[in-house]
């Protein structure tokens, strides 16, 4: 049984993983390469000095093939982090399904979408993906507020889905809400190097890019655990 699960996991995150990195190739590294651009000071964006140029052209000056040592370790990465999310997956599927819940291919789409939800959406709407270049706040507070939110997203998810009555729903959208009541950490004030559109671009690739990418993930990760059940 466990071996099957580890399987699972493992073959499930690896795929997920793939695709993953191939759609951070084509709509998420692009943009992260001009944002370092910005943030190195090779580009200007509507600079504070009159000797200084006022804009720099957009887009990409440099392509993937420039730094392939650089790309091939963002796909390690990708592949190990899915994996260890799958992992987590895989361990609540089986205990869900323990409990009596049925689990299909289609269910593990719904699944994805909620590790989704948990690990990136949620997180998302009080600290989004950040381009080089922005400034935030200090690292350690936005990492224990992360954190926060990803434990109560998923605690609020799980009592709204597996929660029987009133009570659990109530307490699932509290623990849902809470996170973004007591508020991110933020500075006082706004300002960075690289262009606001580019980073609001940068952000909603790097969801859309991740959606798909759990969902992928969730499919997977059911999909393998039915083929791996002994026949009968």
């Amino acid at each position: 049984m466990i071996r099957n699960l580890l399987a699972s996991a493992l073959f499930a995150g690896v795929a997920a993983g793939l695709v993953a990195s191939l759609l951070q190739f084509w709509l998420v590294i692009p943009l992260l390469l001009e944002g370092e651009l910005y943030e190195s000071g090779v580009r200007v964006h509507f600079a504070a000095s009159l000797d200084a140029p006022v804009q720099s052209p957009a887009g990409p000056a440099a392509g993937l093939s420039q730094d392939p040592a650089r790309h091939l370790l963002t796909t390690a990465f990708s592949a190990i982090a899915y994996v260890a999310f799958a992992l987590i997956m895989v361990a609540a599927m089986a205990f869900a399904e323990r409990a009596g819940h049925r689990l299909s291919a289609r269910r593990g789409i719904v699944w994805g979408l909620a590790g989704f939800a948990v690990m990136q959406l949620a997180p998302a709407a009080g600290l989004p993906p950040e381009l080089p270049g922005t400034i935030a706040a200090e690292v350690s507070l936005r990492q224990a507020w992360w954190l926060f939110t990803a434990l109560s997203t998923a605690s609020g998810l799980a009592l709204i889905a597996f929660g029987n009555g009133l009570l659990p729903g109530a307490l699932g959208i509290m623990a849902l809400a809470l996170p973004h009541v007591s508020g991110a950490p933020h500075l006082d004030t706004y300002y960075g190097v690289a262009p606001p559109e580019l980073a609001a671009l940068f952000a909603t690739r790097s969801l859309a890019a991740a959606a798909a990418s759990w969902a992928l993930l969730g499919f997977l990760a059911a999909w393998f655990m039915q083929r791996a059940r002994p026949a009968g």
